[in-house]
């Protein structure tokens, strides 16, 4: 299997960033890691090589990017304002240096965004925000509201919302959410989730659905048994879903 490891500087995060990628041809998958977890996760727990075959079958090329979460959302020393402008910052590497990479080693016109527990909010989020860029994303185990406290995951803004923390919490912007053009490409999005039916996030993710059914946007909610909440499982996910 393709494998390829890229490292430099990012303007947009003023610091050195990592990835690898594997595969050479088929559809362009972004592949954002679990909560504060690196690129190279995926990879160590067995997922990416649950999709050797496809990988190796040109049929996906995948993008396995890092997390900067420790710095962002998860940085319980800065205030909410900054851990979202930091995110911000995030969301800009991933648009202005990394897509066109992705572009430039691989021109298939199909992009995916995927991801696992925290992944998922990264896939989910960026797709929402830009889903002119995608054509299908897969969330599996997410969590798609940081502004509500979930069984022992705390609620990541501890009260604070302001407008760039409701336009990255995909819960509360789809719901009033009444512009054309978004609604528009969310619309012929190919959308997939998928959580454990233990899963502390199985309430959020069946509002999230219920958010799309109200906007009338096509999708598919799948609930799996038990938590599912793990990279054995996440390995069965990515093989039926991606």
């Amino acid at each position: 299997m393709h494998r390829e490891y890229h490292e430099w500087h990012s303007p947009a995060l003023g610091r050195q960033m990592e990835l690898l990628v594997f595969g050479t041809a088929g559809a362009r998958v972004l592949f954002f890691p679990t909560r504060k977890a690196r690129f190279f996760d995926y990879e160590n727990w067995g997922v990416i090589g649950a999709l050797r075959p496809k990988i190796e079958a040109c049929q996906l090329q995948l993008f396995c990017v890092d997390s900067i979460d420790r710095e962002s959302l998860y940085c319980a020393e800065k205030h909410p304002a900054e851990r979202i402008r930091r995110h911000l910052e995030y969301e800009r590497y991933i648009l202005e240096e990394v897509l066109p990479l992705t572009q430039r080693l691989n021109p298939n016109m199909c992009l995916m965004a995927a991801g696992c527990s925290m992944g998922a909010y990264h896939a989910v989020n960026i797709a929402f925000r830009h889903p002119e860029l995608f054509g299908r994303v897969v969330a599996m185990s997410g969590r798609y509201d940081l502004t509500q406290p979930m069984a022992s995951f705390r609620d990541l803004f501890q009260g604070y919302i302001d407008e760039a923390v409701y336009l990255n919490t995909p819960n509360r912007f789809l719901a009033g959410l009444n512009h054309d053009f978004y609604l528009q490409h969310l619309r012929r999005l190919d959308i997939t989730l998928v959580v454990g039916a233990e899963d502390a996030f199985l309430e959020n993710n069946r509002v999230l659905s219920q958010q799309l059914h109200h906007k009338h946007i096509a999708h598919q909610l799948h609930v799996w048994p038990e938590e599912a909440h793990k990279p054995l499982a996440w390995q069965r996910m990515v093989d039926v879903y991606l």
